[in-house]
């Protein structure tokens, strides 16, 4: 379920980030209310799916596949170049969060790491 959510996250980042473009600099309001609403949905739903998901992960998958999908929504509905260099950018933003993925759980240390997580988030909420 938490990255179900983490998907949900990200398609609202695009809509927010392609409705920000649409708002032409907030001088149109229907696609600046949206771009709001869109972005205030994105970090919601990212916050529950950190329950479940390590949070240098999520945000990392978060922001790369956003930008990585915003390059593609710039390209199809605003006519934007794909150049090279914006693909093998593209290319290297997927690989690092496959990399960073990968990393978080290389060690086999999951459950041990998941009783940290507990703990620390315990000890902050007592703090706050």
């Amino acid at each position: 379920m938490p990255w179900l959510l983490l998907m949900l996250a990200i398609a609202s980042e695009v809509a927010g980030t392609t409705f920000m473009k649409l708002s032409m600099g907030f001088t149109k309001l229907i696609p600046s209310i949206l771009m709001v609403v869109f972005y205030l949905l994105s970090l919601s739903i990212l916050n529950i799916a950190l329950k479940g998901i390590p949070v240098s992960v999520a945000y990392a998958i978060w922001s790369g596949m956003g930008t990585a999908l915003v390059v593609g929504v710039g390209w199809v509905l605003f006519g934007e170049q794909l150049t090279t260099i914006k693909l093998i950018s593209m290319l290297l933003i997927i690989v690092g969060v496959v990399g960073l993925n990968l990393g978080s759980s290389s060690h086999g240390k999951e459950e041990s790491t998941s009783q940290q997580d507990h703990t620390i988030h315990t000890t902050v909420q007592k703090e706050w």
